[in-house]
């Protein structure tokens, strides 16, 4: 491992998917795959952070599909990465939402259709869509996040981290965390 290991590689930049001010006191990032049910179970626990802390947080999501345990994992975030190239940010963060909001719907809740019926409805063109997954448009895309992750010592999902440095603390416990967040 580098010796970078539980550090941000690269520190968060333009580049990335960011909620939140960027001279918030505090930024959380997350490596996270869409298919995960941890990631699942920390999309609420991230909701309710930003509602306690407000302006105070700026949120980061990176990708970091594990496609050998999710086989949806890499097309929901080559979907989200779509939608934020073709309807913008705020489109990203719907699509975003809405993976997470389907996930446990069903076995097939992340297969492409679904994908661009969330895609439509978050404000992106469906047909853009379906065409990048299809041509694997924003892989790229998604393969840098997942190598910036392994590079930052990231081993599973989702992995946090506060102000650049990765929190190995129970993230479950919305308190707890918001605790390390505030400190």
């Amino acid at each position: 491992m580098s010796s970078h290991a539980g550090t941000l590689q690269p520190p968060v930049g333009a580049h990335d998917h960011a909620q939140g001010p960027v001279d918030a006191a505090v930024t959380l990032v997350e490596y996270g795959d869409y298919q995960c049910p941890s990631c699942f179970d920390a999309f609420a626990v991230v909701q309710e952070l930003q509602q306690r802390l407000g302006t105070d947080l700026r949120f980061v999501f990176r990708n970091f599909p594990l496609s050998e345990m999710h086989p949806h994992a890499m097309h929901a975030a080559e979907a989200a990465e779509s939608v934020g190239v073709h309807a913008g940010e705020e489109a990203f963060w719907k699509m975003h939402d809405a993976i997470y909001e389907h996930q446990q719907d069903s076995e097939v809740a992340l297969n492409d259709a679904h994908l661009v019926r969330y895609a439509k409805a978050a404000g992106a063109d469906a047909n853009l869509v379906a065409a990048d997954l299809l041509a694997e448009a924003h892989k790229a895309r998604v393969r840098a996040d997942f190598m910036s992750g392994v590079r930052s010592g990231v081993n599973g999902t989702p992995t946090f981290f506060i102000n650049g440095v990765r929190f190995d603390g129970d993230w479950g416990d919305v308190d707890m965390f918001e605790a390390a967040l505030r400190s």
